[in-house]
């Protein structure tokens, strides 16, 4: 039954996805993956981590067809390697069900060939079966029926136009090849594997920190007395700047973009710089026996104190670049300045609670992990094309039109539906028109495995959306 299911699977794949480019067909093959892995595995797709992340992977797959955007794309591809990793290991963190999920779907089949079989039935199995008689069997009836086949052409002129007339044209070497390529993922995932030593390791390691034989009270009063200086010294600096930082943004000129742009990246420099090594000396500090020390309270006290200024330099940071983008409208890396200062504060939020509850490492790593993960999934959700044609042509105070052209075609519609309530260059709408008209001889030629949202939703007219 389960070869059965892996060969409609792989066939169902190889007519989905050959020579197509992607659209409904990924959505297509979220569902039957989904629908593979509860027939194959179905007790591990019940578990709770492992059915949330299939409900994420599906949601990814609707959002490939609605925006078609090589983010959802990725997104998806993310998912559907957790999901396998999940079935692999559904208690291990999110980096480990990555690997365990690569792994798998690459790899998994020639490992489970290699494994030795302690089950002594399997392995007689597996010796009873003799590929030498097997090759015998196929090869040798092949050639002596090629050989008739040749001698009868030579002796019967109707036999000889019948097999003239056969061909083998309507096979099609790469679709089979395509075909058992997809055969090979199903097979592989059928049977998720795990990657040793990593997943044991990681489901070995908890989050908590424990005070080690080496605690010495002399010592640790020593490096306590090392970060309360230091972080001392670095909290008063981090003020004044902080205490400039706000004059400089109060007396801002936010119609010169020049400024701004300086003001943002010079600011989002320092602000890499100086999170990085906060996060890096309380790190240190916070390592091991000195969590357990009884007079650390000074330490941790400033140390709280420089995770707060760090948090008011990132919104200060925040505040420069919406600045630049009302003045000079959105930008991909405007936008990725706002999701850097939101991990950004993640992370520092993380760290504190690394040591307000005495975690290790490793949790700093999960958590950070995890909510890198999920801001992923939930950027794949947006249209960012639409969202930044659209403010810029109806919010920002200026913009680049040249800009928003050469974004991709998923804002190609937006943009000629307002060509005309803004003032552009006859250049520049001459090149709407030609994306315009480009985008939809696209959208026509879509076979069905690669139909989006946007076709089904777009007028035969062409004039409504």
């Amino acid at each position: 039954m389960k070869q059965i299911t892996t060969i409609i699977a792989s066939l169902l794949f190889s007519i989905i996805f050959f020579q197509q480019n992607v659209g409904l067909n990924l959505l297509l093959f979220t569902s039957i993956t989904i629908a593979f892995l509860i027939i194959s595995v179905r007790q591990k797709v019940l578990k709770k981590r492992t059915l949330l992340l299939a409900f994420a992977y599906i949601i990814s797959g609707v959002l490939v067809f609605v925006h078609n955007s090589g983010l959802s794309i990725i997104t998806n591809c993310a998912l559907f390697f957790s999901l396998i990793g999940s079935i692999s290991e559904h208690k291990t963190s999110v980096y480990v069900k990555w690997l365990n999920g690569i792994y798998t779907s690459i790899a998994g089949t020639l490992q489970r060939n290699f494994e030795t079989d302690n089950d002594t039935e399997n392995v007689n199995k597996k010796t009873n079966i003799d590929a030498l008689h097997l090759t015998k069997l196929i090869a040798i009836p092949l050639v002596f029926i090629t050989i008739f086949v040749l001698l009868y052409k030579n002796g019967n002129p109707v036999f000889n136009d019948l097999v003239s007339k056969i061909s083998f044209e309507f096979i099609n070497l790469q679709w089979i090849l395509f075909t058992v390529l997809g055969y090979f993922l199903f097979s592989n995932i059928s049977k998720p594997m795990v990657v040793e030593p990593a997943t044991t390791l990681d489901l070995k390691t908890g989050n908590e920190l424990f005070k080690t034989e080496t605690f010495s009270e002399d010592k640790l009063k020593k490096e306590k007395q090392l970060g309360t200086t230091l972080l001392g010294l670095l909290n008063v600096l981090l003020v004044f700047f902080i205490v400039t930082d706000i004059m400089s943004l109060m007396t801002m000129d936010t119609s010169k973009a020049s400024e701004l742009s300086d003001l943002v990246h010079s600011g989002i420099n320092t602000l890499i710089a100086s999170i990085l090594i906060a996060i890096a000396i309380i790190l240190y500090f916070f390592r091991g026996n000195l969590n357990f020390y009884s007079e650390n309270r000074i330490l941790k006290h400033l140390t709280f104190i420089w995770i707060a200024l760090n948090i008011m330099l990132i919104v200060l940071i925040a505040i420069k670049n919406q600045n630049y983008i009302t003045s000079f409208g959105l930008t991909y890396k405007r936008i990725g300045v706002h999701i850097y200062i939101f991990l950004t504060l993640v992370g520092l939020i993380t760290t504190l609670l690394k040591v307000l509850n005495i975690k290790n490492l490793v949790f700093l790593f999960r958590k950070n992990t995890q909510i890198a993960f999920a801001t992923l999934v939930i950027l794949s959700t947006v249209n960012w094309d639409n969202i930044i044609t659209n403010y810029n042509l109806s919010q920002a105070s200026s913009y680049d039109i040249g800009y928003l052209i050469d974004l991709s075609d998923r804002n190609a519609i937006l943009l000629h539906d307002k060509k005309d309530d803004v003032e552009i260059s006859t250049h520049n709408r001459n090149r709407i028109i030609t994306k315009y008209s480009r985008h939809i001889k696209n959208l026509e030629s879509q076979n069905w495995q690669e139909l989006t949202f946007e076709k089904l939703t777009f007028d035969k007219n062409h004039n409504t959306y």
